[in-house]
């Protein structure tokens, strides 16, 4: 039998790759589809499951592909319900997905890269750097992952009787617009309806900012949201904060804001960290108001909580409101988001952080006060 690193990733191939591996075999034309019913509809990931199919088909199947190529290293389960796992991959590279559940949704919150390139100040994502691109089929796993802990029978009823996995937020460990192409085929997949079959407007894909980027996906016919993580009103700041702002203004971000808008109809979504006594004074929420007048856009606004070492602290709950009612004085609609998992690592990138075994190299000590600066924004995904 061949080994699983030269197996095909069937969570990673569109329904026509797969069809034409059918063909190939010259099995019946449907078999294609009624496999992907089975793993995309049903969850199953043992091919030996698939009752409707002969056994030799099964075996051809079992030898040439595989479902699942990662493994889940740890589990944490928050108070709330937000659960996170840490999954380790074939090369032992490890990535971080979240569920978070609430009374109206069940979001997958999931990565796009194995660590992070953009190196922002005050995230636990980008310590280590960037180690490499997570492939489609991993992007789509931990979906499917995810997933399965929707159809797990809860312990309590908290979130109602629900078992779908409702909303995909790539807000996870990495920049998706830096990972382009297997971004938008993990996306296309979640989407399809021979996939998972989650609509375009349940998807969020949350980014730093790349201009080029936003343009090409504002063309992609997809409606999915756009998430720009501003953090800063001025260029001066925001340089400061998120070291790829150097590459890229204020101003720039603003216009291809706009193209999105145009090209979609979607409104954007301004993802704004606020940082105790670094850009949530007055004088930021007057910049941010005039900024956001320039665009259709909404504002989430999520308090910090600190990750060790960093030097950056969460600012209190009164100028966390003082702030959002400035920006509402001044006719933006914006909110303060919870946090979620703060009893557990969920903060991006901080139980990778912690991990420590194989497949994580330069893991450290866990953090003395880990919190969560992950939420799924109500604005971003309807």
């Amino acid at each position: 039998m061949t080994s699983n690193h030269r197996k095909q990733h069937l969570l990673g191939t569109p329904l026509t790759g797969f069809a034409t591996f059918c063909a190939e075999q010259k099995w019946p034309v449907y078999r294609a589809r009624q496999v992907y019913q089975w793993v995309f509809d049903r969850g199953v990931t043992d091919f030996e499951a698939m009752t409707n199919l002969a056994k030799t088909e099964r075996a051809k199947l079992a030898a040439s592909w595989t479902i699942l190529t990662g493994k889940e290293l740890r589990r944490q389960e928050s108070e709330d319900g937000t659960t996170k796992l840490l999954l380790e991959w074939t090369d032992g590279a490890t990535s971080e997905c979240v569920f978070i559940p609430d009374e109206t949704r069940r979001t997958a919150c999931i990565s796009s890269q194995i660590g992070c390139p953009v190196g922002c100040t005050f995230c636990a994502s980008g310590m280590g750097g960037l180690q490499r691109q997570l492939t489609a089929g991993e992007i789509v796993e931990q979906a499917a992952r995810i997933r399965a802990l929707c159809r797990q029978p809860p312990e309590d009823r908290r979130f109602g009787e629900d078992t779908r996995l409702s909303n995909i937020v790539i807000m996870g460990i990495g920049e998706p617009l830096a990972n382009y192409e297997n971004v938008l085929q993990a996306v296309r997949m979640i989407n399809a309806d021979w996939g998972m079959n989650i609509g375009a407007r349940k998807i969020t894909l949350s980014t730093v900012g790349l201009p080029k980027q936003i343009r090409r996906l504002a063309e992609e016919d997809l409606q999915i949201n756009l998430a720009i993580s501003l953090h800063a009103p001025t260029d001066s700041l925001r340089r400061r904060l998120i070291p790829w702002a150097n590459r890229v203004s204020v101003d720039e971000l603003v216009s291809a804001a706009n193209f999105y808008f145009e090209k979609t109809g979607r409104e954007v979504t301004i993802e704004y960290l606020l940082l105790g006594d670094v850009n949530d004074r007055p004088r930021h929420a007057a910049d941010l108001a005039s900024l956001c007048r320039r665009m259709r856009c909404n504002v989430n606004l999520i308090r910090y909580n600190p990750v060790a070492g960093l030097g950056f602290e969460r600012p209190t709950s009164a100028a966390a409101h003082h702030f959002v009612e400035q920006l509402r004085a001044r006719g933006i609609n914006a909110h303060v988001r919870k946090s979620r998992g703060c009893d557990i690592d969920a903060a991006c990138g901080q139980l990778r952080r912690t991990h420590r075994g194989p497949g994580s190299p330069g893991a450290v000590d866990k953090p003395a006060s880990p919190g969560s600066n992950m939420t799924a924004p109500d604005g971003a995904i309807e």
